[in-house]
């Protein structure tokens, strides 16, 4: 690894020219254009078109919206820089002028802060080649939302068809003043399920539910019993949530349905508590079935899932120091573990280590008007991921595509010291 002084002040060199106001601009025409998981074909085309122009071989449609630039730059290491591009089915309430134009479509996660800074380091990186050597692969990542992407670039043979990293990196914006980049050493996101649910019953009238199994009313005892598997079967010192996010039965008040669908999400950090709470899911369904006497066994179907994001313990704290070196000794701090999900582990092969950090966004103005006087509660009243009032601050797209920066030339090879 190159010193994080020497990298500080190569990335402050090669980045002395951004200009904030392109930076900006390509930011807002990404968030007036959001687009849901695997449909991200504008977006791709964008980051496309700026990774060609800087000099990248570029093929797009991996994993069906995906991109993968590949700039070799001569002998060195395989680093890969990574960012998500799909948004989220939520309707924007932030009032921005550059609004998404798209109804009930909205970058509430922020995805398109991670393709700005993706396209702009792959820039700057590809300008300053004189300064380093080795071999940067860009990934624009479908379909981070809906929790498939990654594993379906994995199929699709990018490990295959692109270099082999020998190292990834990653960011997230994240609520919090902004200008800080925290970073955990070992574990620091959660592994998810999302599991889909079906409980069959027997429609009929109304008036005559005697005649029927009501899908309703057991899928509503679903819902309730499955509240006490966190907390009557998970040990109080171990973590999980489990949250029914949709539930949908019915199309009138006097017709009992044939059928109640449930979607459910599960957020764990240990593999036993995961493989419990998954079991646990499914007895409750199945016996709250038998006990309404349903004609037939549920569908019980876990349709996505990632593992936890376990940072290298040694990378994370070289990437933090160069961080700190660049930013300021109290810029970085750990954010701590948390049960928020990410698949990007899935793009690191087996043995290959990996950091993953986060950028935070707040308004300075929005954080300081927040009740509370401690971080923690200003922290629990500022809009976070995935609401609609999500707005992170345009001073981060600097700083966020300096990270990316310095985080690659800390292990790219150093032609200038």
């Amino acid at each position: 690894m190159t010193e994080p002084a020497v990298v500080a002040r190569l990335t402050r060199e090669i980045t002395s020219d951004l200009k904030p106001g392109d930076l900006e601009d390509f930011y807002r025409d990404l968030h007036r254009h959001p687009e849901l998981s695997f449909r991200e074909h504008r977006t791709a085309a964008k980051l496309a078109g700026r990774l060609r122009a800087a000099g990248y071989e570029v093929t797009e449609g991996v994993a069906r919206t995906g991109v993968v630039g590949v700039l070799a730059n001569g002998d060195g290491p395989v680093v890969w820089l990574r960012g998500d591009m799909d948004a989220l089915p939520v309707p924007e309430a932030t009032g921005l002028p550059y609004t998404s134009t798209v109804d009930g479509v909205m970058h509430a996660c922020g995805h398109d802060l991670h393709v700005t800074w993706l396209a702009a380091a792959a820039g700057m990186l590809a300008a300053a080649r004189d300064t380093w050597s080795g071999t940067l692969v860009v990934v624009g990542q479908p379909a981070e939302e809906f929790g498939g992407g990654a594993a379906a670039m994995v199929a699709d043979g990018v490990h295959e068809r692109f270099p082999r990293p020998d190292v990834l990196f990653g960011q997230h914006v994240a609520p919090g003043l902004a200008g800080f980049f925290p970073h955990t050493p070992g574990l620091t996101l959660s592994a998810s399920d999302d599991i889909d649910v079906v409980v069959h019953g027997v429609g009929g009238h109304g008036s005559r539910p005697e005649s029927t199994v009501d899908p309703v009313v057991t899928a509503a005892y679903i819902v309730t019993r499955l509240q006490t598997v966190v907390s009557r079967e998970v040990a109080a010192g171990e973590w999980a949530v489990l949250t029914v996010g949709r539930f949908h039965a019915g199309t009138q008040s006097n017709i009992i349905p044939a059928e109640a669908r449930l979607s459910l999400n599960v957020r764990t950090r240990d593999t036993r508590v995961r493989e419990r709470v998954l079991t646990a899911i499914r007895r409750v369904v199945e016996g709250e079935c038998a006990a309404a006497g349903c004609p037939v066994p549920p569908g019980v179907t876990v349709v996505a899932g990632c593992p936890s994001t376990v940072n290298d313990p040694v990378l994370d704290d070289e990437i933090a120091a160069v961080h700190r070196e660049l930013f300021g000794e109290h810029t970085v701090f750990d954010f701590g573990q948390v049960m928020g999900s990410e698949d990007f582990s899935l793009l690191a092969p087996a043995g290959v280590p990996y950091d993953y950090w986060y950028v935070t966004s707040t308004p300075a103005a929005v954080w300081e008007a927040a009740p509370g006087e401690e971080p923690a509660e200003k922290f629990a009243h500022v809009p976070g991921n995935h609401s609609p009032l999500f707005a992170p601050d345009p001073s981060v797209l600097v700083p966020g595509v300096r990270t990316l920066v310095s985080a690659a030339l800390s292990r790219l090879g150093a032609l200038r010291a």
